[in-house]
């Protein structure tokens, strides 16, 4: 991890909201911004925002999201994502989030991501594979 990735620290992003991005239970013309998509859409930001200030070998991993899906969003629309590092503690980093669409804010909470080095976790999951195998 760098020296860059403190506290305060923040990015915006906008997300385009895409008809596979809305619910489609309620019918074609109730289409709004679904709370998985908003979640994926606001992780995605964050981890690629903490990839800037990470060392090659190192990426991250949610563990926590805290969500308040406030007001809906229209398929068509955009929504803006800002995330700022609230929190560092080793190398569980958290942060928060606010959203809005075209029109009022959508969304906020908190998110929590581990850094963690993609050799150690590569060696962690083929030894759970090998283990789940042979419990197989």
């Amino acid at each position: 991890m760098k020296d860059t990735l403190t506290t305060g620290i923040e990015l915006t992003r906008r997300h385009s909201v895409e008809k596979d991005d809305t619910i489609g239970f309620m019918g074609e013309d109730l289409r709004v911004y679904a709370t998985p998509a908003l979640v994926g859409h606001m992780e995605h930001t964050c981890r690629d925002f903490i990839l800037e200030h990470l060392d090659d070998g190192e990426d991250t991993v949610g563990t926590r999201v805290e969500i308040d899906h406030m007001a809906p969003t229209m398929s068509g629309m955009w929504a803006e994502i800002k995330v700022t590092v609230a929190e560092i503690q080793g190398r569980l980093v958290t942060l928060e989030f606010e959203a809005w669409d075209e029109v009022e804010p959508i969304a906020k909470g908190r998110h929590m991501r581990f850094i963690v080095d993609k050799a150690k976790t590569a060696e962690r999951l083929a030894a759970k594979a090998a283990k789940a195998s042979s419990n197989s």
